[in-house]
């Protein structure tokens, strides 16, 4: 029995970048040499093992063979006949079918290290064209290493393009576009996930919504830029600058959903937008099964984002309806990131990037004013649930007012 050190932590070492987690291949052995061994199994598809001491994961060389459509569609074979070559042929890109052995040896039989040098994703073999996720899988790793210069290969590029033809990305269920997708959110790059997937013609058929937004004009006087996809790009950009935080990210990006439902006749004018950015927002979400607070931050930006941008220019009774529809004094994590979010939307437009936007400062200062008005003692004795809830709104809207330098009104 062998084992080899195999996949990203080979990858990345070649590269300089930390190696997080290390993954392993055994050839040679069998499932019951493993569980004398000590290890624990875990696979639900095929042999995963867990290191006794080490925990790290430990997997049987296998082949797989496709079967049906989707990426779920195959027969996975395993067992001590499988060679180190035919378990790395199965893989994605060349850059992840490098191992390394107990003697430090490589085995590099698709010419990973050469593509790691050239900065290249390519495919490994053919077979390439047989997994859906590997579509997703490409984009997310042009979007981990563009800060390093990687490129899709044209011939990759193509196959890319022939699956989607296919309708094969169709099979893709939308846990596991998601799941590549937040990875990609996470990273230095997000946008470049996105780009790749148009590239090859698959934003259209995982992210309909987003993919609409191109070729869509807006007011040049507001957005240089013109076009909404390329804003929408621009806007998340702004947003990795701002926050590493996938939520605010993914809030920024879709923020403007809506004006890819607007009729022709009505461009470049996106009059009510806002409310089907929610409508749309809402749909993506439950189609792709994304959680809860992505959703109901998205939701929020995609609903008050005009608001937000006005902030300065509002009465203290409209900031503070704002606030309460927002839930801002409840929940004030959410708050932040929405206000996150609508600074990069304000950024993300051609020649803006730079530009200050007070109103994040000053909606912040306005929640934390308002936030720490508090029913008194005497309140409390005196009034009943109604009228306290009257007077503590009254008392916020003059801490507002004092903040903004507007009138007080008079309490009740």
């Amino acid at each position: 029995m062998q084992v080899y050190l195999v996949g990203g932590a080979v990858r990345d070492a070649l590269l300089g970048l930390p190696v997080k987690e290390r993954d392993w291949v055994v050839v040679g052995g069998t499932r019951e040499d493993l569980l004398r061994m000590g290890y624990r199994e875990v696979g639900r598809d095929f042999p995963v093992f867990l290191h006794p001491s080490t925990h790290e994961e430990y997997a049987l060389a296998r082949l797989e063979r496709k079967v049906a459509p989707g990426y779920r569609g195959f027969a996975v074979e395993f067992g001590p006949e499988v060679t180190l070559e035919e378990d790395l042929a199965r893989r994605d890109l060349t850059i992840n079918a490098i191992a390394k052995s107990a003697d430090g040896t490589m085995i590099d039989p698709h010419g990973g290290r050469r593509d790691i040098e050239s900065r290249t994703l390519r495919h490994v073999s053919g077979a390439f064209i047989e997994d859906p996720v590997r579509v997703l899988r490409v984009a997310r790793f042009a979007a981990r290493f563009a800060h390093l210069g990687f490129q899709v290969a044209p011939e990759t590029m193509d196959l890319m393009r022939s699956m989607v033809a296919r309708h094969e990305v169709d099979a893709l269920v939308g846990e596991r576009v998601w799941q590549e997708s937040e990875k990609a959110l996470q990273g230095a790059s997000a946008s470049t996930f996105f780009k790749v997937l148009r590239e090859c013609g698959a934003l259209k058929a995982v992210y309909p919504e987003i993919d609409a937004l191109f070729g869509v004009p807006q007011p040049a006087e507001w957005h240089p830029e013109i076009d909404t996809g390329i804003h929408s790009l621009m806007v998340l950009d702004q947003a990795v600058a701002l926050s590493d935080d996938a939520r605010v990210r993914f809030a920024a990006l879709v923020h403007d959903l809506g004006k890819g439902t607007t009729p022709r006749s009505k461009w470049p004018s996106h009059h009510g937008h806002e409310e089907r950015s929610v409508a749309l927002i809402e749909s993506l979400c439950a189609r792709l099964r994304l959680p809860g607070d992505y959703r109901d931050l998205a939701v929020i930006v995609a609903r008050y984002h005009g608001v937000v941008h006005r902030a300065l220019e509002l009465k203290p009774g409209t900031v503070l309806e704002f606030m309460e529809r927002a839930d801002a004094f409840r929940r004030p994590l959410r708050f932040a990131q929405t206000l996150l979010a609508c600074e990069a939307d304000a950024r993300g437009r051609t020649g803006m990037e730079m530009n200050p936007y007070p109103q994040r400062a000053y909606l912040g200062a306005a929640r934390a004013a308002a936030a720490a008005i508090k029913p008194t003692a005497e309140d409390i004795a005196a009034l009943d649930g109604a009228k306290i809830a009257e007077r503590l709104h009254q008392r916020r809207l003059n801490a507002i007012a004092t903040l903004a330098g507007a009138p007080r009104a008079r309490p009740p």
